[in-house]
């Protein structure tokens, strides 16, 4: 049994797609799916088993799980990094990571959990998955000190010799669409180009950068499940690694991308951003992938142009836009 947490999320779910393909059906997926439309994201899967995360939590408190997992890759976090309220964010991404991580090593359990690309902060050390620059990093909002919170817990504690943690950047692709305002750019324009035949993008408030220039790692979530199930698939590999594409691209590129995919003239509208998140707005991202390479992950990855093509060919402009 291979138990994946947010497992009807978007990572998540499309890791047990992924799994489904390759074979595996005796799944567990752990969430909690309220009156979201996340089911969805679970209709055209197979899965043995399914467990409202407390109750998951408990079973697992009292070694009561109904078999021994395999694996638990720990995808369930709130990931809206505008959350507000800090106690929730440490109880649901920090103390959750902390109490399966523990019950994992306890029974020799591979356990793969999400960390995010947003512990870098304002990216003036870089983003190499280095272990020694760990305690050097300097999250810029709530939801990244609650993941790197446990990326430090996990450090102190000498446990990244033995655990996975994956330092996703930004991920986009099919089964995103219930996430509301932390949709994927590439969602939010396609509906843009779509209904208005324009694009609106933020704005630089920097001079060094012009508008529609700041850079994202833009990684399609097909190529983010092939790199976590690596993990999977060579358990002696541990530690903390980046999963992203390795190139940053702008949101000019991102526009002119989804223009093209749905043959339609090139139209971008740059608008203010707000102000209450300039001061903690990352103007680039880049994944250094080398530690992934040399650990022996060698599949190729999407461009953004291939990725975008994709998604909304193949996804996006059918009739039902979940993978399946």
């Amino acid at each position: 049994m291979i138990v994946v947490t947010g497992g009807a999320g978007f990572i998540g779910s499309a890791i047990v797609w992924e799994l489904n393909n390759r074979g595996y059906h005796e799944i567990m997926v752990v969430d909690r799916l309220g009156t979201e439309k996340k089911w969805r994201n679970l209709r055209n899967l197979e899965i043995a088993d399914y467990w409202d995360k407390q109750e998951f939590l408990a079973m697992a408190g009292n070694d009561d799980l109904p078999v021994k997992p395999e694996a638990i890759l720990h995808l369930g976090a709130c990931s809206a990094t505008t959350q507000e309220d800090a106690d929730y964010l440490m109880r649901n991404n920090y103390q959750y990571t902390k109490y399966l991580a523990r019950y994992a090593l306890e029974h020799d359990v591979r356990f793969i959990y999400a960390s995010s690309a947003a512990t870098y902060g304002d990216g003036e050390l870089g983003y190499r998955d280095d272990h020694n620059l760990l305690s050097q990093l300097r999250p810029l909002n709530k939801y990244a000190l609650s993941k790197y919170a446990f990326d430090l817990h996990a450090l102190h504690n000498g446990w990244l010799d033995k655990i996975v943690g994956l330092k996703y950047f930004n991920v986009y692709g099919p089964n995103e669409y219930h996430k509301g305002e932390m949709r994927s750019v590439i969602h939010k324009s396609f509906g843009q180009a779509q209904n208005n035949g324009k694009i609106r993008l933020f704005k630089s408030h920097r001079e060094d950068c012009a508008h529609g220039e700041q850079k994202r790692d833009f990684l399609y979530v097909k190529d983010a499940v092939n790199m976590s199930l690596f993990f999977l698939e060579n358990p002696d590999v541990n530690g903390i690694f980046n999963i992203g594409c390795g190139e940053a691209r702008s949101f000019n590129h991102l526009a002119r991308a989804v223009f093209k995919t749905l043959d339609l003239p090139e139209n971008v509208e740059y608008f203010d951003m707000p102000a209450d998140i300039r001061d903690r707005y990352q103007y680039f991202t880049e994944a250094d992938i080398s530690k992934l390479r040399e650990a022996g992950y060698e599949k190729e990855i999407h461009t953004l142009e291939e990725g975008v093509a994709d998604y909304l060919n193949n996804y996006l402009l059918t009739d039902d836009p979940h993978l399946g």
